[in-house]
């Protein structure tokens, strides 16, 4: 995998790791949200229910109530009237009343007459639940509601249901009546349905918002990517190009300086030379032969320290003798003893380092020492060669005159940063007037 791919994934895996947590927890609290609205809709709904039946039992209690409080008509007589009203009672379309006695035998029952006449003080719905006893115990307590699983009409089956019994207590009686809570329970299925919907058309959108969020920064991320590419290759092609027109200078300065020196100089040995040849074949003088001798001698000298001086240009040979540490050390003896301005020179380097860096550190400390000589006027000057992390640093302060605000490096040091950029190291120079020029660099080790 490439770098730029390794960012990218570095750049896309925590997004999508925070969205899919975000949409977990969105996922979560939606759920948590929907059970307590359903559980407050149902405990909505059952209180409807409870009211509706209060207000069912108080008119069957409006309906008897003449008969109850008519003191001129027997017991046996009004309770056979009470039995009829209630049997007779219906509200919606299977709301019934029923009576029991307070020890369990049922005395009216619309819709299960068999019951009539039973004791069913022990009978218990299909959880085991002892009914009769639960309503029987709510309306002696003044009142109350009792849930179980009674049979439903007209096809009786088996359905929870909710009553509402009082006492009658002229003569120990129970009245009550019951709704069933299947509709409720449908309701709450709908609901719950129609909330499961909604959560996933929700997570369904989140989800697709997502993944078009990270395809785009994915796309994003590709485009900058080849944009800063093909910057990046447009400006590699311009310093290769500018540093091959730099080689091809340097070999037409070097193919100057071979033909209008070394040349020059071996031509004019060669003329001497023949020149004493000649002498000799005329007889002339040994001391005439040996003047020419010795001026061809002295331009082979001259021949042989110009070929020194382009062997040292090409390549120090301090630096592969002694190394760079006493190359630099020779160059700023060199420096002083021009211009009498102290140097402060710090080698702090423990790792091999590449002929590349080498020859780069050199020539940025002939360049900046230098140009110090020539436009400086500093008195001290501070150069320092530091080791860190996975880098040489190359730093080389002046307190001369500086040069501007926003200093403009000369041919030198922007042939240094071309230099650098091709072996992948970081140029920087800064100056202010008056506070003296600041050179950096950083080489890769």
């Amino acid at each position: 995998m490439g770098l730029k791919s390794k960012i990218i994934l570095l750049a896309v895996a925590p997004l999508i790791l925070a969205t899919a947590i975000i949409i977990y927890l969105s996922l979560q609290s939606a759920q948590e949200l929907a059970a307590e609205e359903l559980a407050i809709y149902e405990y909505n709904l059952v209180n409807a229910k409870e009211k509706a039946l209060k207000n069912h039992v108080n008119i069957a209690l409006s309906a008897i109530m003449p008969v109850l409080e008519n003191d001129q008509m027997d017991d046996a007589t009004a309770q056979e009237e009470v039995k009829r009203i209630l049997a007779g009672l219906r509200y919606e379309d299977d709301g019934y009343f029923f009576v029991y006695e307070m020890s369990g035998v049922n005395l009216v029952h619309p819709t299960q007459p068999d019951f009539v006449g039973k004791d069913l003080w022990a009978f218990q719905d299909r959880s085991g639940n002892y009914l009769i006893q639960g309503l029987i115990n709510a309306a002696q307590a003044g009142g109350g509601f009792h849930r179980y699983v009674w049979e439903k009409p007209p096809l009786m089956r088996l359905e929870d249901k909710l009553s509402y019994a009082v006492a009658i207590d002229r003569w120990n009686w129970m009245m009550g009546t019951g709704l069933y809570l299947d509709d409720i329970y449908d309701e709450l299925a709908k609901t719950e349905a129609t909330m499961n919907r909604n959560i996933q058309g929700s997570f369904f959108i989140v989800i697709v918002v997502a993944v078009i969020t990270v395809l785009l920064v994915i796309l994003l991320g590709v485009v900058i990517n080849l944009h800063e590419h093909k910057l990046a290759d447009t400006r590699l092609n311009a310093v290769a190009q500018r540093f091959m027109r730099l080689q091809v200078n340097e070999r037409r300065g070097f193919s100057r300086e071979l033909h209008d020196g070394i040349n020059q100089s071996l031509v004019s040995c060669k003329f001497r030379i023949e020149l004493a040849g000649n002498k000799l074949r005329r007889n002339d003088s040994h001391e005439i032969v040996q003047e020419e001798l010795l001026k061809a001698s002295d331009l082979i000298s001259q021949t042989i320290n110009e070929v020194r001086q382009i062997s040292h240009n090409l390549r120090p040979t301090l630096l592969d003798d002694l190394g760079l540490d006493t190359a630099i050390r020779s160059l700023i003896d060199q420096f002083s003893e021009r211009t009498g301005i102290d140097v402060d020179y710090r080698f702090e380097v423990t790792r091999e380092m590449s002929d590349e860096v080498e020859i780069s550190i050199y020539r940025l400390t002939q360049e900046a020492l230098t140009n110090i000589e020539k436009h400086a006027e500093a008195s001290s000057v501070r150069l320092v060669l530091r080791q860190k992390n996975q880098k040489i640093e190359f730093e080389c302060r002046d307190n001369g005159k500086g040069i501007s605000d926003n200093p403009e490096p000369g041919i030198g040091f922007i042939n240094m940063r071309e230099r650098l950029e091709l072996i992948g190291g970081d140029f920087h120079i800064a100056s202010q007037k008056g506070q003296g020029t600041w050179v950096y660099a950083a080489f890769p080790v």
